[in-house]
């Protein structure tokens, strides 16, 4: 369960679920690094049994996360791909899912190469249109799916929308919120049943853990999903976590320095427009992205995501794109992002590969299209690296 909930974010992250360890008085959690736990006599046991089934660091982490989301329910797992496949699992053979179409590549992986082959059906749709998500459904219809901002494309999802149309239709809405973290949205305050995240990027931030949380009010859900974490087993090791919870208490201070240094770097971006190499910017904090007004009503913040298009000149884009991430020397190519670190990459031949070629191109995921997850660098550092990587693209 969570602690108070009036608390801002920025007091929730470095002291929900972590009170003083009453032994000693530490002020930091334990990692305890324990697999099981003595027992007085059989059942016996001071609430511990084995550390699948529960982990006080792991229990730390998970309120932590869950107050930050505003639930009442936190449930870790061992990566963000583990959080998405325990929540399928809440399904059926022969239950239909409706999700958005543009989704990170393992999640897509996961719907059409693992959850199919078990008689789950998804029907892709529109984001920014809330009325696709209405349409779509079926008398099958057991969960719908949205990311906000999308990966990699940034469409905004109206969540209250989509929402009041779960509602309506008794469907549980799944919002996943890793491109924004809680500090930039909350799903859960705008109708959303349940928000996911990978705690791998902005959550932790420091590129030095993978992990998963499922947070939700739901006493149902939670039930559930408790007992297939337990019964699945991809927890997280309680390092994983202690590191988790360390990069939390800094969450809101580095998305703001996230945000200055995307909007920056998106401005600088939108200037080179018109001048050969870039045909568009997308970021949600540009008055020119078509869902602006959406992105300032329902975020505190327009993140460090940015996309951009790389437009074909005397080479192809895809040539002028590999020359860029090969060119660059301060930010780093690399999958991942929402790291202090910036990185940068190309989703057709890293992230999303997994996505089919026609489907990507219908999506808009050409071979000119870059990634950037901006860090927390100086951002005059940041724009100096991409100009130069700029000058060797032909």
């Amino acid at each position: 369960m969570t602690t108070n909930q009036k608390q801002h974010i920025e007091t929730l992250a470095i002291h929900a679920g972590q009170p003083a360890e009453p032994v000693t008085g530490a002020i930091t959690p334990p990692v305890f690094m324990t697999s099981t736990y003595v027992q007085d006599g059989p059942g016996g046991h001071k609430g511990y049994e084995y550390s699948r089934t529960h982990n006080p660091t792991r229990q730390a982490l998970e309120a932590n996360l869950a107050a930050l989301e505003g639930g009442d329910f936190g449930v870790a797992f061992a990566s963000g791909c583990a959080a998405t496949t325990t929540i399928l699992h809440t399904l059926s053979a022969g239950d239909h899912v409706v999700a958005g179409d543009d989704l990170y590549g393992g999640t897509y992986r996961i719907f059409e190469r693992v959850m199919k082959q078990l008689g789950l059906t998804v029907t892709y749709v529109d984001p920014m249109r809330p009325a696709a998500f209405g349409e779509a459904i079926r008398a099958n219809t057991k969960l719908v799916w949205v990311e906000t901002p999308t990966n990699p494309l940034l469409k905004l999802c109206d969540i209250a929308q989509v929402a009041d149309i779960c509602k309506g239709a008794k469907l549980p809405l799944v919002v996943d919120n890793t491109f924004m973290s809680p500090a930039l949205q909350s799903p859960l305050a705008l109708g959303a049943t349940a928000v996911v995240h990978s705690t791998t990027k902005y959550v932790n931030g420091h590129a030095d853990v993978v992990g998963g949380v499922v947070v939700t009010s739901d006493p149902q859900l939670h039930e559930r999903l408790r007992f297939l974490q337990n019964a699945i087993g991809a927890v997280p090791g309680p390092m994983d976590c202690f590191l988790v919870m360390r990069g939390v208490k800094t969450l809101p201070l580095r998305m703001e320095r996230h945000c200055q240094n995307g909007l920056a770097m998106a401005k600088w971006l939108e200037a080179q427009v018109g001048r050969g190499l870039i045909e568009r910017v997308i970021y949600p904090g540009l008055p020119s992205h078509p869902q602006h007004e959406l992105a300032t009503r329902q975020m505190k913040g327009p993140g460090g995501m940015i996309s951009f298009v790389v437009a074909s000149g005397r080479l192809p884009a895809l040539t002028r794109s590999v020359n860029i991430l090969r060119a660059v020397k301060l930010i780093a190519c690399a999958e991942s992002l929402g790291g202090v670190e910036s990185l940068i990459e190309h989703p057709a031949s890293m992230t999303h590969a997994s996505i089919p070629v026609a489907q990507r191109e219908a999506l808009g995921i050409s071979d000119g299209l870059i990634r950037l997850s901006v860090g927390i660098e100086h951002i005059d550092d940041l724009i100096a690296d991409l100009a130069q990587a700029f000058a060797t693209a032909d």
